[in-house]
């Protein structure tokens, strides 16, 4: 494995979101692991984490993935999940008017038809910054912003979440709810 700062950050995404498993890492049920247990499980894969590194990646993190708890013994991703074994309890809040969400044009049909799903994922995440949803769009390719009426769904019984990096969540948005910025 390249342990370059940028690889070992996806790689901590990646085993904290999706696979801890991969490593031997057990996380509880709001994600959080042990990080002695990590540094050990990276290492059988050929990963070199310590405390330093892990602490480095958690506090340059502009998106701040990941928090560490207050004790300094554990780590968590903060959204994001697929774990069968994580389930977040996130406070419920009522959300702005509008929400966006930033994809690649490639998938604008699908999502006008379907709407926006989280697939391997728990929530579908949603943003109250424009530029943050192109931003995020632009890793998929051409991008283009989705205003999401998130205050209408919340009317209509759909529950969102905010996680602590400030990532609205929600369990899915149907078609009728999305608006590419230029049908505003």
């Amino acid at each position: 494995m390249d342990n370059s700062f940028e690889d070992l950050s996806k790689f901590i995404s990646y085993v904290l979101r999706h696979k801890p498993e991969s490593i031997g890492l057990l996380l509880d049920v709001e994600g959080w692991a042990n990080i002695d247990s990590l540094i050990r499980g990276a290492e059988s894969v050929g990963a070199s984490l310590s405390y330093e590194i892990i602490n480095n990646i958690v506090s340059s993190s502009a998106k701040k993935r990941f928090e560490i708890s207050g004790d300094g013994n554990c780590i968590r991703a903060v959204q994001g999940h697929s774990s069968e074994s994580v389930k977040r309890n996130y406070p419920e809040l009522q959300p702005p008017v509008f929400l966006y969400h930033g994809t690649a044009t490639r998938f604008l049909d699908s999502i006008l038809e379907h709407g926006l799903i989280p697939g391997a994922r728990h929530h579908v995440h949603l943003t109250q910054s424009e530029s943050l949803a192109c931003n995020v769009g632009r890793r998929y390719g051409k991008s283009v912003i989705l205003r999401v009426g998130s205050q209408d769904m919340y009317l209509n019984g759909f529950k969102f979440f905010k996680a602590e990096n400030d990532v609205w969540l929600t369990s899915l948005v149907p078609p009728q709810y999305i608006h590419t910025l230029a049908d505003s």
